[in-house]
């Protein structure tokens, strides 16, 4: 019986599959020309004039002889309704409860051999395969026997749920569409199995995984609005999908070692639900955002393995492959052939290449399609809108990105929006503070949203002098504050004890060699403030209390310039003496005759240091902090084109003279130029060398 829940579901299904030619009785055994065969057998009316067939009544049966193989009996054949389909479908499964199996495993040979393309018979032989365009009775047929596919059905409906459904007509698929709907409805267990389905089809993109013999060929487009069309009916009839959905939408993410275009499929996939399930968006968003920063932590790793060379020969692979995008060429067509060639000549390192290429590739074709979704929520970067969405991103930045070590590329997304007003840079630029002074936090999340805060001030080309000043004298602030608390105690020195405040120090320092003009109260008419230069050779005045608060901090016995990144020292010391800041370079000299180890507590003050395998007296880069600035160049080749209006890039003032050694390490990121083929080079404050 056809419970009511199935009822809303067959809706329309007759109507669909009745026009179709009548099948077999499953319980008899087929006529087949192939042993291999194990299509049902079929007869159909013989006539000259095809409008005959479709004129001839549905009901009436024609008889036709056959023989049984395996018999040699003879038995009846005839055309079948779709009623009659129903009946021997029910009979079948009635059979197999009572151990007579024979109907039901012929119903599950129709839907194994759903692609199996359709040979007509040869004259004078009975027809008995059946027809691509038949497969639509069966399927209305289980619908409405819905209730008796019990678990003990595991193995056919695991069957038919693999049922290339999407490369055929639309009939069949709002058909099958609706079977799915009735299974849930009458085996809710079959839930999770039915989305499964419908979501490991998210990453297809080749029309080979859809396509079906004897039916015209389905456009991409087209397989993916049926797919979602079929989803977003379940979701619709059923609300509890949701959380399942979710479970499994992270579950069957493509992983680090697929192709870029499954990547990107999945992705564009993800992002079409999204549309029409606005309840899981920020779900989806925040899977995505995961993922990508897994990837993005991956490509660093990666890079800081490679040596220069193969850095380069990265940087050519990734041009050649974009001459393959813009001239449409799919590069995953032979995914893999290039490193699973036989080629006597492959080596380690050309999988290194194409391995560290396809995965920056990946990288960078999410976030520019991540660059391209949120942008319309900020046309109007005012608007209620606007703020709720760069509050997701912050969301998924606060929780995912800023306590991941590594990440390069990912935080840029909140880089970009949160400068579309100054409202919104001050939500972004709130957090990073509470985040960055919440006594409550982890030490190490407080160190990370230091150096965010910093690199943001830095490096955003739209963030205001106000927005600059107030951060530079809060900084200010609490550096006084913990030089206060920390006043009686201090014997010199001591990143372990102290590092907290040399985050900090090393923020102003940062801001200061980006930002230094925001921080100027007055100048001379002569200057120009458009050009850097002019300011050299005059006496400025700053923003009060900061010049003060400098000296103060720098000459405490904290000591911080002996702690801070040297390149980053370095780079303060030449600015400053060329602003007429202050001249901090006697210092300089006088700190390296400071042994860090000397001050060190825990482990270090107390002989440990000397247990540490590659432990080396002379190299005390252990004892310093690390220049980590996360907003550093962004130079992914297709996507870095949403940031370069609103990014601010090293500039060097005349009279800073800065040798190769200065350079930041090499890598893909940092070097690409404007063509993604050759090395561009950004001076920064982040260098760690320095010539003395």
């Amino acid at each position: 019986m056809t419970t009511s829940a199935t009822r809303p579901a067959l809706q329309g299904l007759a109507s669909s599959a009745s026009s179709l030619p009548p099948r077999a009785p499953l319980g008899k055994k087929p006529i087949l020309r192939t042993p291999q065969s194990l299509s049902v057998s079929t007869k159909r009316k013989r006539s000259d004039d095809p409008d005959d067939r479709l004129e001839s009544s549905p009901t009436k049966r024609l008889k036709h002889v056959t023989f049984d193989l395996e018999s040699n009996m003879t038995v009846d054949i005839g055309m079948r309704t779709l009623e009659e389909t129903k009946r021997e479908v029910r009979s079948a499964l009635e059979d197999r409860v009572r151990g007579e199996t024979e109907g039901y495993e012929n119903l599950k040979a129709i839907f194994q051999n759903d692609r199996q393309r359709y040979l007509p018979p040869i004259v004078g032989d009975d027809e008995d395969c059946l027809k691509p365009q038949e497969l639509i009775v069966y399927v209305v047929a289980l619908s409405t026997c819905a209730p008796m596919l019990d678990r003990s059905c595991s193995d056919l409906i695991k069957i038919v749920t693999k049922c290339s459904w999407l490369g055929r007509d639309d009939g069949f698929c709002k058909a099958y569409t609706q079977f799915l709907a009735a299974l849930i409805s009458a085996q809710g267990t079959t839930l999770e199995l039915v989305l499964a389905m419908i979501v490991e089809k998210f990453k297809d993109y080749r029309e080979s995984a859809w396509s079906v013999p004897d039916f015209p060929k389905v456009s991409f487009d087209t397989a993916q609005d049926r797919l979602h069309g079929g989803l977003r009916y379940l979701l619709r009839l059923f609300p509890a999908a949701r959380p399942v959905l979710c479970s499994l939408l992270a579950k069957q993410f493509p992983y680090l070692e697929e192709s870029k275009k499954v990547h990107t499929t999945y992705v564009k996939n993800l992002l079409l639900l999204r549309k029409y399930a606005p309840d899981l968006g920020q779900d989806i968003m925040e899977l995505i955002v995961d993922r990508l920063v897994k990837i993005d932590v991956q490509v660093q790793f990666d890079l800081d393995d490679m040596d220069d060379d193969l850095t380069a020969a990265i940087v050519m692979h990734l041009g050649s492959a974009r001459e393959k995008d813009d001239l449409d060429i799919d590069s995953d067509e032979s995914d893999g052939e290039s490193i699973a060639s036989d080629d006597s000549d492959f080596d380690a390192e050309a999988t290194t290449i194409e391995t560290g290429s396809t995965t920056i590739q990946k990288l960078d074709a999410i976030m520019d399609m991540l660059f391209e979704v949120y942008k319309p929520s900020f046309e109007n970067p005012t608007s209620d809108e606007a703020k709720e969405v760069l509050g997701d991103l912050i969301s998924d930045f606060v929780n995912l990105v800023l306590p991941t070590y590594k990440s390069r590329h990912t935080q840029f997304l909140v880089f970009h929006f949160s400068q579309y007003s100054p409202e919104l840079m001050d939500l972004f630029v709130g957090t990073l503070f509470n985040m960055a002074f919440e006594s409550n936090r982890p030490m190490a999340l407080r160190q990370s949203a230091t150096a965010y805060l910093a690199s943001y001030v830095a490096r955003g080309a739209a963030v205001p002098a106000e927005i600059v000043r107030n951060v530079v004298e809060l900084l200010c602030h609490h550096v006084d504050v913990q030089m206060r608390n920390h006043a009686d105690g201090c014997r010199g020195p001591d990143l372990r004890r102290y590092k907290h405040l040399y985050c900090l120090v090393q923020a102003l320092l940062y801001i200061f060699c980006f930002r230094w003009r925001e921080l100027v109260a007055w100048a001379p008419e002569l200057v120009d403030p458009s050009e850097k230069s002019s300011y050299l050779g005059h006496d400025l005045e700053w923003i009060p209390g900061f010049k003060e608060s400098m000296s103060r901090i720098i000459y405490s016995k904290f000591n911080p310039l002996r702690v801070c990144s040297p390149g980053i020292v370095h780079e303060f010391a030449d600015h400053a003496r060329l602003l007429r800041f202050m001249y901090v370079f006697p210092l300089l000299e006088s700190n390296k005759r400071i042994h860090l180890s000397q001050f060190a507590s825990g482990d270090y003050s107390t002989g440990g240091a000397l247990r540490d395998t590659c432990y080396d007296p002379y190299d005390e880069s252990g004892l310093q902090l690390e220049a980590y600035f996360p907003f550093d160049p962004y130079q992914l080749p297709t996507s870095k084109r949403w940031i370069q209006d609103d990014y601010v890039r090293w500039e060097t003032l005349t009279g800073i003279g800065l040798g190769d050694d200065d350079l930041d390490d090499a890598s893909i990121d940092d070097n690409l130029d404007d063509d993604g083929n050759d090395y561009e080079e950004e001076d920064t404050a982040t260098d760690d060398g320095k010539d003395d």
